[in-house]
């Protein structure tokens, strides 16, 4: 048994879960649409597109790919502060033949108050071609906030799931600051420090630290180390070393 097919339970809670919040989220942000709408006339709805290839898919500082390499895409769409996106990967865990892909679909709003610029909102991951019972499918509930200061930007992160990924009916909870610099025009240099709390024994965590340099308007290359705390977890946790090529247009 892997390590991540001991999280979660068997259970549906988690799509109901992801239901809520997503309409929640969907009402909130049509309803301070029509309002900025009325203040300000219409906006146009954009659209964007990304695809990438990295050398290994970590997620959390913690091997998505067995150290293999991933190839992934997603859109976004942006409507004023609302925003909704799906994104797909290539996945493999230890143990496990059959799980091949992973989805996400996510909505949220992101306004601006305070001085600073947030973000509330609701991911669900799901995985194609899952053994029986492996049950990896969840969502979680996020609360991030970002505040730049000059070339500078500071920011932290709170992800929550009632029913987390896996076997156990695990409780998670996952917090996270970071940071970004721009030393250079095109350079971007940027880390971060998290932790997963875990309702079991499995609490580890993971920090990273890179830089990403902007080739062409739309092409970025990242070098990125990752690591985390609990290496006996098995090798997917240990340290890497990932580069990666993504293009958004």
């Amino acid at each position: 048994m892997t390590r991540k097919s001991r999280f979660k339970a068997a259970g549906r809670n988690d799509l109901w879960f992801a239901g809520a919040c997503l309409i929640g989220l969907v009402v909130w942000g049509v309803a301070s649409q029509a309002d900025a709408q009325t203040a300000t006339g219409p906006s146009s709805p954009s659209i964007a597109w990304n695809v990438a290839a990295t050398s290994d898919y970590v997620f959390r500082g913690v091997s998505q790919t067995e150290e293999d390499a991933a190839i992934s895409g997603g859109v976004d769409l942006t409507s004023r502060t609302l925003y909704a996106g799906a994104w797909a990967s290539n996945v493999a865990f230890p143990g496990d033949p059959d799980t091949n892909a992973e989805i996400d679909l996510y909505a949220g709003i992101r306004p601006e108050f305070a001085g600073w610029n947030w973000d509330f909102g609701a991911v669900g991951y799901f995985y194609t071609g899952q053994p029986g019972g492996a049950d990896y499918d969840y969502v979680e509930a996020k609360v991030a906030a970002s505040r730049a200061f000059g070339p500078a930007t500071l920011g932290g992160a709170v992800y929550w799931s009632p029913d987390f990924f896996g076997a156990a009916e695990d409780e998670a909870t996952y917090v996270e600051a970071n940071a970004a610099f721009s030393p250079a025009e095109k350079w971007t240099v940027s880390g971060a420090v998290g932790h997963q709390f875990l309702s079991s024994d499995f609490d580890y965590t993971t920090w990273n630290l890179g830089a990403a340099y902007q080739l062409t308007d739309t092409l970025a290359l990242d070098l990125r180390y990752h690591d985390t705390d609990e290496h006996d977890f098995g090798q997917i946790y240990e340290s890497r070393a990932v580069a990666s090529l993504k293009a958004v247009f």
